[in-house]
């Protein structure tokens, strides 16, 4: 996998990068978001594709 391919991951709530994963370009054309745990607010949030 290239660094190309990667993204961060953002909480919506408390705006920190707390993860990265792996993307298909080609596939996905918009932005990922995904319901993941946030240990800075200790429950499940929207996690948003950030830059």
């Amino acid at each position: 996998m290239s660094q190309d391919n990667l993204i961060k991951l953002e909480c919506s709530e408390c705006k920190r990068v707390n993860y990265h994963s792996f993307k298909n370009k080609k596939k996905l054309k918009n932005r990922l978001e995904l319901n993941k745990h946030c240990k800075s607010c200790r429950k499940h949030t929207m996690h948003k594709e950030t830059k």
